[in-house]
């Protein structure tokens, strides 16, 4: 078996761990740099887009970390540790959505049981990621904080892009589920030239959110002009540092992290 940490920095590797959480759910557990913290640490779930893995993004811990924030990041289903034969296939991204929306709860919950604070946690994915997001906010939740990385709660704007035409994606889309919408901080980042998923698409899952009457000033769209990462949707290229830091500074305030 190859060290799964092997490409992490060593500052990581410090604070981080490989565990199986809930129902056997690959995760990545980082904990805040810090040899004076007292009480349940803030946290925040993390869930890579589609064909990447739990390890992607190491910078991102390693921020959260040296602010007092701690996260996890799991492998979705089909992906990292889970990857199968077909795990890429676009025919399955709606079943591995649909079971990634399952086992948060009880991957959260093992968490909790290790010293993370189920008060004070927030939840962010990029891409698919975002999707699983975004349909488990539309049932009842306890995050306090949400961030959306280049990806979309209109899915009937995604079908044969991101996914099939399914009976599933009209069951699963945020956009058709907002009943159970409880207003929580959003802060959505995407690049207006997303080639992959389609900025309009979100910005109109926004709208709808707006209308219902919740705080406008709770839900904050990060659009940013041409980047220069791949498609304009894998990272967001010359613009991540400023990215990294609003999102570092909207979990600190929303997680209430000093």
């Amino acid at each position: 078996m190859p060290r799964l940490d092997e490409h992490l920095p060593e500052s990581l590797r410090q604070v981080s761990e490989h565990l199986r959480l809930g129902p056997d759910v690959p995760s990545l557990v980082v904990r805040p740099i810090s040899e004076d913290r007292e009480g349940p640490i803030p946290f925040l779930f993390w869930m890579h887009g589609r064909t990447a893995t739990k390890e992607l993004d190491p910078g991102r811990y390693l921020r959260l970390a040296r602010a007092g924030i701690g996260s996890c990041a799991i492998d979705l289903p089909g992906h990292g540790e889970r990857q199968e034969d077909d795990g890429h296939d676009l025919e399955l991204v709606l079943d591995h959505i649909e079971q990634a929306i399952d086992e948060i709860d009880d991957v959260a919950r093992d968490l909790g049981r290790r010293g993370f604070d189920l008060h004070r946690m927030a939840i962010e994915g990029m891409s698919m990621g975002g999707m699983v997001a975004l349909a488990r906010l539309c049932r009842p939740h306890g995050f306090q904080a949400a961030i959306l990385e280049a990806t979309s709660g209109n899915w009937s704007l995604q079908k044969g892009r991101q996914f099939p035409t399914t009976d599933a994606a009209d069951r699963l889309d945020p956009m058709r589920n907002l009943d159970h919408w409880r207003e929580i901080p959003i802060l959505a980042v995407h690049s207006r030239g997303d080639e992959w998923v389609d900025f309009e698409g979100q910005l109109g899952f926004l709208d709808a959110i707006r209308e219902r009457g919740l705080d406008p000033e709770s839900v904050h769209m990060m659009a940013l002009e041409e980047t220069g990462a791949p498609h304009e949707h894998l990272g967001f290229g010359r613009r991540t540092n400023e990215v990294k830091n609003a999102e570092v500074a909207f979990l600190k305030r929303h997680l209430r992290v000093d």
